[in-house]
């Protein structure tokens, strides 16, 4: 029989990590179940949000981070989206992540998933409170009321074992053991649509594609595909690619001129070298919940969807975030049960609008719109309709902002809903992300918050904040407080008092303190 735990974490992907090393950080000793001991080489999950980057800023690992990226430090990440083929003349270059930059302390990024891999396994080494069981798998999970047990066993041999926790975790992909036997079920929309993904090397493309502005990914839009992408994403600059399309249903390795599509699709012969061809379907599948009793699940055991938008990966990331510094503040004896229960409540929202809107309306969309006129019937209708497309494009950066207005730990508006819709803007709200402004130090604010909840306090009174340290200390939550003038660019938050809790959300704002603080730090714990 193992030590007891107070996780267990079954898979060790990029999401079981980064939840191992976010719960490490706080003091909680957890053990991490994976098959693979390995890294995979098939390069996945690349476009790394602004926000993702920052969850490596708190995890102390950012500029390992991007000293891991393949792709020059100075090399643009966006998208060029053409008609038909990659040598149409009618093609767009939208902005990408870059309009929302300021409002995120972080750059974004761009890297094969592996390389990001690489970074949190060896950040994960270095907390002695995770233990780590690479060639095991989980077999059986069990849970009552005093805890969760997990039977493991050795990949090819003939260990055999039993874990115990408090909680478990299942970050185990979308066949997920744990989500299966705690008895989640997931819906959401099957498009019965086979797609390729080939890797594979060709200097000639790298040339070809130089009439653009330099990108990282190069999407087709075909209408006979009815909103299904064509695209092939860079590895490196000069020769690596990736690329994605859909086939049909019946095609193998061995029966499809895969080479004859690349150049379809680019519009020019080139030369290439194979290095994998692998198949997937294109399905949107969404959790109907995220946590039953004492048991968890996060990332695509969660949700999964298709490699558009990396919605998936940074979404996943997001959860792992969410849901450790609530069983931290659970397992510590600040956070309650119902905080717990926030964090399917939270996210759940948040990518089902994802799978519906972001990916599965989009696709209708995009097919709807290529399909109402050619630039051979009307060539002005068509660069109306193309100059409406582009617009769609733009929008899906600028209009995905996550926010937790609904949460029951949040103090948001009345009849506010968590949603992934939202604005971008620099005043703080509850439920939303806050954004970074600099300090009269010349220090950021990210730079000052903590672990745990932090209190803005801009010009507030003693009193004010004296409310916050007293409710804080007698529920026995940690509280750091930041001074500092209400004065630019701090005034762009519109509120003297911010209260943040550890994943850099907002949870309540004002100029003065509120009529019950205790009642109010209460509730943001889960223990109103």
């Amino acid at each position: 029989m193992s030590k007891r735990h107070q996780v267990i974490i079954v898979g060790g992907g990029p999401v079981g990590v980064a939840l191992a090393v976010d719960l490490g950080l706080r003091g909680i000793s957890c053990v991490v179940v994976e098959s693979r001991v390995g890294l995979p080489s098939i390069p996945k999950g690349q476009n790394l949000t602004q926000r993702t980057l920052e969850h490596f800023q708190f995890w102390g690992i950012v500029d390992e981070l991007r000293a891991a990226r393949i792709m020059p430090p100075d090399s643009p990440i966006g998208e060029v989206t053409a008609y038909r083929s990659l040598s149409s003349e009618y093609w767009l270059a939208p902005p990408g992540r870059e309009v929302v930059r300021q409002f995120y302390s972080q750059a974004n990024d761009r890297m094969p998933q592996y390389r990001m891999e690489a970074v949190l396994r060896k950040r994960m080494e270095t907390l002695p409170n995770v233990e780590t069981r690479f060639g095991w798998s989980a077999t059986r999970v069990e849970q009552d009321a005093n805890g969760v047990s997990v039977s493991i066993a050795k990949e090819g041999g003939a260990g055999r074992e039993i874990l115990e926790a408090d909680y478990v975790v299942g970050c185990d992909g979308p066949r997920s053991l744990v989500r299966e036997q705690v008895g989640i079920a997931r819906g959401g929309t099957d498009f019965d649509q086979a797609m390729v993904l080939v890797v594979f090397r060709s200097r000639e493309l790298h040339e070809g594609l130089k009439r653009f502005p330099e990108r990282s990914t190069y999407r087709v839009m075909n209408p006979e595909l009815n909103g299904y992408w064509q695209f092939f994403g860079r590895i490196d600059v000069g020769e690596g690619f990736f690329f994605h399309a859909p086939v049909p249903a019946a095609t193998t390795k061995d029966n499809f001129d895969f080479h004859g599509l690349l150049q379809k699709v680019a519009g020019f012969k080139f030369a290439c070298e194979f290095d994998h061809v692998g198949f997937w379907d294109l399905r949107v599948a969404v959790a109907e919940q995220y946590q039953v009793g004492r048991a968890f699940i996060a990332g695509d055991a969660a949700h999964s969807h298709p490699p558009y938008g990396g919605f998936g990966l940074n979404n996943g990331l997001e959860d792992a975030v969410n849901l450790g510094w609530k069983l931290a503040a659970k397992l510590n004896g600040w956070g309650g049960d119902a905080l717990l229960v926030s964090y399917s409540d939270e996210r759940r929202p948040i990518f089902k609008e994802v799978a519906e809107d972001f990916i599965a309306k989009r696709i209708a969309r995009e097919g709807e719109l290529l399909n109402t006129v050619t630039p051979e019937q009307d060539g002005a209708a068509f660069a109306k309709m193309w100059h409406e497309f582009g617009t769609d494009v733009g929008w899906r950066v600028s209009g995905y902002e996550p926010h937790y207005e609904g949460s029951t730990v949040v103090a948001g508006p009345p009849g506010g809903v968590s949603s992934a819709h939202g604005d971008h803007v620099v005043k703080a709200r509850a439920g939303h992300h806050l954004t970074p402004r600099a300090l009269s130090s010349g220090r950021d604010v990210f730079d000052e918050l903590g672990p745990d909840f932090t209190l803005l306090a801009f010009d507030a009174s003693d009193g004010a904040v004296a409310a916050f340290e007293q409710a804080a200390g007698a529920l026995g939550i940690p509280l750091k407080v930041v001074r500092d003038s209400y004065a630019e660019p701090r005034k762009g938050y519109e509120s003297r008092l911010i209260l943040v809790r550890p994943d850099q959300y907002v949870v309540w704002c004002g100029d003065s303190a509120p009529g019950d603080a205790r009642g109010l730090m209460a509730k943001v714990v889960g223990r109103a």
